[in-house]
C-alpha cells in the first residue's frame, strides 16, 4: 500500500470517529493536526533495512506540532496513528510527562476510541519496575517490618540505619502492620501490586523497601515469578497495539527491549516540552564520597557468593574494594581542602551547600584519584558480572534451588547499582572537553546528616539536544512531538535546539492555534508594583499587599502561582484571619485531596483560592468557575543557582553568545505560557490573569514574552 493511501485511510478513520462521537464539535485545527500526523507516520520507513543489499536508506519522518488548549490533541494523534499502525502491522508508543495524562489516555480517551474504530485494538500502560511491588520483599517485610540481616537480603542502605534505630517502637509496629495488610490485600487479589492504585500511595521511604528493582530481580528464575505484578503487566504490553509510557521510562529503557523498538513503531511524545529536562535528569549522575561502608558489604557478598560458584574473577575483589574505599576517602578530603571554605560558608537552611567547577576544569589534584576510582570500579564490576552470569547459569541448571539463588542474586543486586553510579560519575567528571567543545557541568555538595558530614560529587551534560540526538533520534523512524507550548516568543527554534531536532531535515513544524476567543474570554492585567522585582524583599512585600487586595474579591475558584517557597510563605503569613479559611496551600494536603476540597467549595458557591508553585502551573485542569482568576506573582525565571544552567550560561558566554536572550528568556516564555494556560480551558470559560511583575510590559524581553501568550485583552494597572 502506498504512503498516500495509508495517510488518506488514517485521516478517514479520524473523520469517522469525529462523526460518530455524539455532541463532538468539529474543529478545523484538530483535523489539520490529524492530517499532519497521518502524513508523518505514513512516510516513515519501519523495520530493518539492509542497505548493503541495495535497499534504500530508511526514511525518517518527525513532526513537531504545537496545538493550543482546546484543539483536542489526544484524538488528533490517537485516531490516525492507531489506524496507521493497524494498517502497517506495527504499534503506537505514546509517551507523556505526567501521570494525569497517562490516566486520561488509558481510562478515558483510548477506551472511547476503541469503541468507535472499526478494527479492534488493545492498549496497555507501561510503568517503570519501581512502581510495582516485589512479592518476595513484601513477604519478608510483612513479618518483621525490616529486612533480614546478612543471611537474607539487606534492603536498607546504611544511611537509613540510623533512622531505623531512632524509629519509635509504635512506628515500627505500624510499618509491620502496613506491610502485612498490603501482603494480605495482594494475596486476596484485592490489590494489583501497583503503587498508584493504592487508595493512598505510600511515601517513598515506606514504598522503597518493597519496590521491584531490576538489579535484584531474577525474572523467570524467581520463586514468585508466576505471581509477579511487574511481569504480568509486561505480558499485557506484548499483546497491545498501543502502549502508553512516560518520558522517564522511554529514555531509561533505550536499548533494553522493555518498550517497542523505536525503528519499528510510531512514537508520539505528548507534553513534549518536558523532554529536554527529562533527558538532562536521565543522563546526570552523582556519587557519595562519605558513606562508603556499602563497598565492604558488596565485596564480602561478592567473595562469598563467587566462592560458592567457583568464579575465578573474584580474586581481585579485595584489591578493588580497598582501593575504592581509600580513593573515595582521598577524594572527600581533597574536595574539602579545595572547596571546604566555600561549602561551609553557605547557609544550610536552603538545602545542601554547593560549589560548581568553573568551565568543567577539575583541579589537578582530583584527576589522578578519579582515574584510579574509575579503574577500580571497572574491575570490581567485571567481577560482579562474572558472578551474576554464573548465578543465572546455576538457576537455569538447578530450578529447585531458585529461592536460595534468587536471594544470593538480590544480595549483590541491591548494591551493584551504586558501584555502576560511581563508575559513571567518575567517567563523566574526567571527561575533558576539547577546545571549543561543550563541557559537562561538574559540582560538589556538602550537607550535614546528624553528626555526619556528607560530601557528594555530581556531573551532568549541559545540552539536552546533543544527548537526545545521540541516544533517541538516532533510533527513531517516525515520531510526533506535541504540546500546547512548543514555541517560545512565537518561534519553534528554542524547542528544536533543546530537543536535538534543530537542522534535522526529517523534521517539520506545525502550529495549530487554540479555537478559543481569548480576546473576548479573558483579560491579562499587568498589575505593576513600585519596587523592582529584582529587589526581592521590597517587591514581595508590595506584591503580597496587591495580591491580598485582589484575591479578596474572588467569588469562586482562583489559582495563585509563586516562584519560591519563601515568597509563598510570606503571602500565607500575611493572610488576614477571615481569608485563611478560603486559601488552600500546596503540600498542606495531598494534591488529590486539596483539589477535591477546592471543587467541593466552588460547587457549594464558596470562594476557594489555591496557593501553588511550579507543579501547579501546568497539567492542572480547572475549567469554568473552578479557576476564574490566575495570579502570577512574578515571572517564572529558573532558579539562578542551578549548576547545569550556570555551566551552560558560562559556556555560551565563552563562545560569544548571550545566555539570557538565548536560554533564559525562551525557557521562561514556555513556563509562563503554561502558567497562563491554566485560565481558559473551554470555549465557555471567562477568566482574568494577573501578573504583578512590571518587567512583562516595561522591558524588551517582556515584550518577547507577551508575544508567546494567548491574545488576551491587555489592561495595565498602576501600583495600588
Amino acid at each position: 500500500m502506498s504512503q498516500q493511501v495509508w495517510a488518506a485511510q488514517a485521516l478517514e478513520s479520524f473523520d469517522a470517529v469525529v462523526s460518530a462521537t455524539e455532541g463532538f464539535r468539529s474543529r478545523a485545527g484538530q483535523r489539520l493536526m490529524a492530517q499532519q500526523v497521518a502524513r508523518t507516520f505514513s512516510s516513515a520507513t519501519l523495520g530493518k533495512v539492509d542497505e548493503e543489499s541495495g535497499e534504500a536508506a530508511p526514511t525518517r519522518s518527525i513532526a513537531v506540532i504545537q496545538a493550543g488548549t482546546g484543539v483536542g490533541k489526544s484524538l488528533a494523534y490517537c485516531a490516525p496513528a492507531i489506524a496507521l499502525a493497524l494498517s502497517r502491522g506495527t504499534r503506537v508508543l505514546i509517551s507523556t510527562a505526567t501521570v494525569a495524562l497517562q490516566e486520561q489516555l488509558v481510562n478515558k480517551d483510548l477506551p472511547a476510541l476503541a469503541a468507535l474504530l472499526p478494527q479492534p485494538f488493545k492498549f496497555a500502560l507501561a510503568k517503570g519496575r519501581g512502581r510495582y511491588v516485589c512479592k518476595l520483599k513484601l513477604d519478608r517485610l510483612a513479618g518483621t517490618g525490616e529486612a533480614e540481616e546478612e543471611g537474607e537480603d539487606d534492603l536498607f542502605a546504611e544511611e537509613e540505619a540510623a533512622a531505623r534505630a531512632k524509629r519509635p517502637r509504635h512506628e515500627t509496629e505500624a510499618r509491620i502492620q502496613f506491610y502485612s495488610t498490603m501482603a494480605q490485600t495482594l494475596s486476596k487479589g484485592a490489590w494489583d501490586g501497583d503503587r498508584d492504585s493504592l487508595d493512598t500511595p505510600p511515601e517513598p521511604e515506606v514504598w522503597s523497601p518493597v519496590a521491584a528493582e531490576g538489579a535484584s530481580c531474577t525474572g523467570k528464575h524467581c520463586p514468585a515469578f508466576s505471581q509477579c505484578t511487574y511481569y504480568d503487566k509486561r505480558k499485557e504490553l506484548v499483546g497491545a497495539q498501543v502502549i502508553v509510557a512516560n518520558h522517564d521510562l522511554l529514555l531509561s529503557s533505550l536499548g533494553a527491549r522493555v518498550l517497542p523498538e523505536l525503528d519499528n513503531c510510531l512514537l508520539v511524545l505528548d507534553e513534549a516540552h518536558h523532554l529536554p529536562a527529562t533527558a538532562l535528569d536521565q543522563f546526570a549522575c552523582s556519587m557519595d564520597l562519605s558513606r562508603i561502608t556499602w563497598i565492604e558489604r558488596l565485596a564480602s557478598r561478592g567473595l562469598r557468593i563467587g566462592a560458592l560458584l567457583e568464579v575465578e574473577e573474584i580474586a581481585d575483589i579485595p584489591k578493588h574494594s580497598a582501593q575504592l574505599r581509600q580513593t573515595l576517602q582521598d577524594l572527600a578530603r581533597i574536595v574539602m581542602d579545595v572547596y571546604g571554605a566555600q561549602l561551609k560558608s553557605q547557609p544550610s537552611a536552603w538545602g545542601p551547600a554547593r560549589v560548581r567547577v568553573p568551565r568543567g576544569e577539575l583541579p589537578e589534584q582530583l584527576i589522578a584519584p578519579l582515574g584510579l576510582l574509575a579503574a577500580s570500579a571497572e574491575g570490581f564490576l567485571d567481577a560482579l558480572r562474572a558472578i551474576s552470569k554464573a548465578l543465572r547459569a546455576e538457576m537455569r541448571d538447578k530450578p529447585d534451588e531458585a529461592k536460595r539463588l534468587s536471594t544470593l542474586y538480590a544480595q549483590i543486586g541491591m548494591l551493584a547499582p551504586r558501584l555502576e553510579e560511581l563508575h559513571a560519575t567518575a567517567q563523566l567528571l574526567l571527561q575533558d572537553a576539547p577546545e571549543g567543545a561543550v563541557p559537562a557541568a561538574k559540582w560538589f555538595t556538602l550537607e550535614v546528616d546528624g553528626d555526619f558530614i556528607v560530601v557528594k560529587a555530581h556531573a551532568s551534560p549541559i545540552l539536552p539536544g546533543t544527548t537526545l540526538r545521540n541516544h533517541l533520534w538516532s533510533a527513531v523512524r517516525g515520531a510526533v512531538l506535541t504540546s500546547a507550548t512548543l514555541t517560545s516568543c512565537g518561534h519553534f527554534d528554542f524547542f528544536l535546539r533543546e530537543a536535538g531536532l534543530h537542522g534535522d531535515e526529517a523534521t517539520t513544524t506545525l502550529e495549530v492555534p487554540s479555537p478559543f476567543n481569548y480576546a473576548a474570554q479573558g483579560r491579562l492585567i499587568a498589575a505593576e508594583t513600585r519596587a523592582d522585582p529584582k529587589n526581592a524583599a521590597q517587591f514581595t512585600t508590595e506584591m503580597v499587599d496587591a495580591l491580598l487586595h485582589d484575591i479578596a474579591r474572588v467569588e469562586y475558584g482562583a489559582l495563585v502561582l509563586f516562584t519560591s517557597r519563601e515568597q509563598m510563605r510570606q503571602a500565607v503569613d500575611a493572610l488576614p484571619t477571615a481569608m485563611r479559611s478560603v486559601v488552600l496551600v500546596q503540600n498542606a494536603l495531598p494534591r488529590t485531596q486539596l483539589l477535591r476540597r477546592h471543587r467541593e467549595r466552588v460547587e457549594n458557591g464558596e470562594p476557594s483560592v489555591i496557593f501553588g508553585m511550579q507543579s501547579f502551573g501546568e497539567g492542572l485542569d480547572l475549567p469554568g468557575r473552578l479557576c476564574e482568576s490566575v495570579f502570577i506573582t512574578k515571572l517564572p525565571f529558573a532558579p539562578p543557582d542551578d549548576p547545569v544552567g550556570e555551566a551552560r550560561a558560562e559556556w555560551l558566554r565563552a563562545v560569544g553568545r548571550d545566555p539570557f536572550s538565548e536560554l533564559v528568556v525562551p525557557a521562561t516564555a514556555i513556563r509562563l505560557a503554561q502558567w497562563v494556560g491554566r485560565a481558559i480551558r473551554t470555549e465557555e470559560d471567562m477568566a482574568h490573569v494577573y501578573c504583578y511583575d512590571k518587567r512583562l510590559t516595561r522591558t524588551s524581553y517582556g515584550q518577547r514574552l507577551l508575544k508567546g501568550l494567548p491574545p488576551f485583552a491587555l489592561e495595565q494597572r498602576a501600583p495600588l
